[in-house]
């Protein structure tokens, strides 16, 4: 789905990201390593949010470092979901669960029943957990279409109970996932772990 060949990126003289090739395979892939070791920077770059300073990032075998901003928006839209580090960024505060997901193009709430968050759809989103508003980003992230979710420390802001639930949703995700973590509990779970030293 996404494959990252030679990646760079440098701001400057500081060097974020050497030299990485990836495939983003089926199941959870998880980006490791200490603060600083480029994780967030790769995983913009992968999500198209970004462009590398050197390199090549292919989605669906198309390159995309030809493609003009705005065809690089059309096929993120498309193709990828970005859940944010806070909760409260990926969700529309004044709507409720349901029209959340409705916003997202879901056609109905069985999203909100495979998530464990049945029984919620006309809830508001300040009466969700920290963990409950990250499935539902990622419940939303799903209603979108998209072929590949993309999280950025996704438990890092969360208490262990709520990060709990966000590791269930994770593990079942029914399209391929790529996270960027320093959760050891994360790294356990993931089928496929790229581990990124500091420079």
């Amino acid at each position: 789905m996404i494959r990252a060949c030679g990646v760079g990126v440098s701001y400057g003289s500081v060097r974020a990201v050497s030299d990485v090739s990836l495939s983003i395979a089926p199941g959870l892939t998880v980006l490791s390593g200490p603060s600083g070791s480029g994780k967030s920077t790769l995983l913009r770059v992968l999500s198209l949010v970004e462009r590398p300073s050197a390199g090549e990032v292919f989605v669906r075998d198309v390159p995309t470092s030809s493609l003009s901003w705005s065809d690089l928006r059309l096929l993120r839209r498309k193709e990828i979901a970005v859940v944010f580090q806070n909760p409260a960024d990926n969700l529309i505060s004044h709507l409720t669960v349901g029209e959340n997901l409705r916003a997202a193009g879901a056609a109905d709430l069985s999203l909100l029943d495979r998530l464990g968050l049945d029984g919620s759809g006309t809830w508001r989103i300040g009466a969700l957990s920290g963990g409950q508003q990250q499935r539902l980003a990622f419940a939303c992230a799903l209603a979108c279409g998209a072929s590949v979710v993309v999280a950025d420390e996704p438990t890092s802001q969360l208490d262990v109970r709520s990060a709990d639930l966000v590791l269930e949703t994770l593990s079942s995700l029914p399209v391929p996932a790529v996270v960027a973590s320093h959760d050891p509990r994360l790294v356990e779970l993931a089928d496929l772990c790229i581990p990124l030293a500091a420079s």
